[in-house]
């Protein structure tokens, strides 16, 4: 019955309406490509399943980052909530708020003079500049909470991890999910400056285009970019909704 209702969320205009906008863009360029006269310089930047190749990297340093930005903020957040250390909320936040205060670009290349060129610097800088709407949202989630309801579980004897984990973690799934979103979406669009410092992905196609002046190189690389931005937009809000807590469907 539960699985039932949160099928009927996924209405079929939710399931169908982005990515078939998104197919149709990709189909007109495809089709773009195929009658566009591309000169020996746009070919080689195209040949060799280099395409394929940048878009599986850009999806590996998003997801990674992305893994490492649930493995810090997530637990981070539920920490700076207990009694302890909330007197140190503030300034973790600060801190975080530090990594979207640098310029993106900016931020990678300070870190390239201690990690050195490579996917593993830019990941970091991903991670640094996403970490903040993870961490924020799961404090505001948890935050949130009736401090009733929190009474009310312990006074019928659940232990402190019972608490979190079958009462404030459930409650606050839709506002942790949102900051999770926005960091998906952070990665996508950052990934794109991996290119600067080694870090591959379609951002080696836009600066190619950029450098040699070859329009329909920087087209693809930003088009590319962009619908996997939507995508992965659009694969977040269904998870959004699969993952609500019974009895929050009303909410939006």
């Amino acid at each position: 019955m539960r699985g039932e209702r949160r099928l009927e969320r996924l209405t079929w205009r939710r399931l169908t309406l982005l990515p078939a906008f998104v197919a149709t863009a990709l189909l007109i360029t495809w089709l773009w490509f195929r009658g566009a006269d591309l000169d020996s310089i746009a070919r080689n930047a195209l040949a060799g399943g280099n395409v394929g190749v940048r878009l599986r990297q850009h999806i590996e340093l998003t997801a990674l980052s992305t893994f490492f930005v649930l493995v810090i903020a997530i637990p981070l957040g539920i920490a700076l909530t207990r009694r302890s250390l909330r007197k140190a909320t503030p300034f973790a936040v600060a801190v975080a708020n530090l990594g979207q205060a640098i310029p993106s670009l900016g931020l990678l290349v300070v870190l390239v003079f201690s990690l050195g060129i490579g996917p593993g610097t830019a990941v970091v800088g991903m991670v640094v500049y996403a970490v903040l709407p993870v961490l924020a949202n799961t404090i505001a989630g948890l935050r949130a909470i009736d401090p009733g309801l929190v009474e009310a579980a312990k006074g019928i004897g659940m232990s402190p991890l019972g608490v979190l984990g079958k009462v404030e973690l459930p409650l606050a799934v839709p506002l942790i999910l949102a900051g999770v979103r926005n960091a998906l979406v952070l990665n996508v669009g950052t990934a794109t400056l991996a290119t600067f410092i080694g870090g591959g992905g379609l951002g080696d196609l836009i600066a190619a285009g950029i450098t040699t002046q070859r329009m329909p190189v920087l087209v693809l690389g930003s088009l590319l970019t962009v619908a996997l931005a939507l995508i992965v937009d659009w694969l977040a809000s269904l998870a959004e909704l699969l993952l609500r807590p019974r009895g929050l469907e009303g909410t939006s």
